[in-house]
């Protein structure tokens, strides 16, 4: 497959904008090198970041055959909103039900449709399908956000800040040392523009709250998951991956955890057996087409 890989890795993505409650958000898709495709993975980002960080996985997914678009979330990359804020208990999901429905009815073929989330993302990812508003063929979850790891201290402020002030945004505090072992991948972060360290009140009770509830309907998981995570994850509670493996079906969601790697799995130094398992998950479900 690595010919394929470089001919996608010269593929450009085009970012255009549309109205969710009145909010722009920024879509972004990569251009199909080689249709048809076998279909389409919609990426979910995670905090802080934006869209345009995906183009590492974007070109695998190409070359394997898949259409991709992403979305900068509310208050993030291109889209409306302060930096890490939120202005309403749904909006994350509204807005992903929003992109979801404009992928659907775009399309020109009816292709399996994979929601691939990241940390928040992840998080954002399975609470929309836990609450039962996924249209989707399957899910993959990369180091999801489903246990943030918060101290006592933090527990508290977000149990009572968000009553009293919602909208305040402070410093997330995040260890970027320990985003991926590949310095190229931390320096690319640091130096990025689009990138914030902010976190609402609101936003925090969330990811919070979100969490734990989608946790607690992992026994009765319907859609096709791969859940991977990384074991030395500083930026999330691995907790909480495994806690939702262990309750989930086996015969529902596959579920594995890289044990060395740190919390970007798919921009680790050693990434190849992440590709591997997301690949050949993908194929198990979505033959490739061989006449392509």
């Amino acid at each position: 497959m690595a010919a394929n890989v470089e001919s996608a890795l010269s593929c450009t993505s085009s970012v255009w904008f549309s109205h969710s409650g009145g909010v722009r958000l920024a879509i972004r898709d990569w251009r199909q090198p080689a249709p048809p495709a076998r279909g389409m993975v919609l990426i979910v980002h995670g905090l802080g970041e934006h869209s345009g960080r995906y183009e590492r996985l974007a070109s695998r997914l190409l070359a394997a055959g898949f259409a991709v678009r992403a979305y900068d979330h509310f208050g993030h990359g291109q889209s409306d909103g302060p930096r890490g804020g939120m202005d309403h208990d749904k909006r994350f999901t509204f807005d992903l039900a929003h992109v979801l429905n404009l992928t659907i009815t775009g399309m020109s073929q009816d292709l399996p449709l994979v929601l691939l989330g990241h940390s928040f993302g992840g998080l954002v990812a399975g609470h929309f399908v836990a609450e039962k508003r996924a249209r989707i063929d399957a899910l993959v979850l990369s180091s999801p956000a489903l246990d943030p790891g918060l101290s006592p201290v933090q527990k508290a402020l977000v149990a009572t800040l968000p009553r009293v002030a919602p909208n305040l945004r402070v410093r997330t505090g995040l260890p970027l040392r320990y985003l991926s072992h590949d310095p190229s991948v931390i320096e690319a972060y640091r130096t990025d523009s689009q990138v914030h360290n902010r976190v609402s009140a609101r936003l925090a009770r969330y990811i919070a709250t979100a969490g734990p509830a989608t946790v607690g309907t992992a026994a009765r998981w319907t859609v096709p998951t791969l859940l991977m995570w990384a074991g030395e994850d500083h930026f999330v509670a691995p907790a909480g991956s495994r806690a939702f493996a262990a309750s989930a079906p086996a015969d529902v969601v596959r579920v594995r955890e890289f044990g060395a790697l740190y919390h970007e799995i798919f921009n680790e130094l050693h990434a190849e057996p992440v590709f591997a398992e997301l690949f050949g998950w993908l194929d198990e479900r979505f033959p490739e087409n061989k006449a392509r």
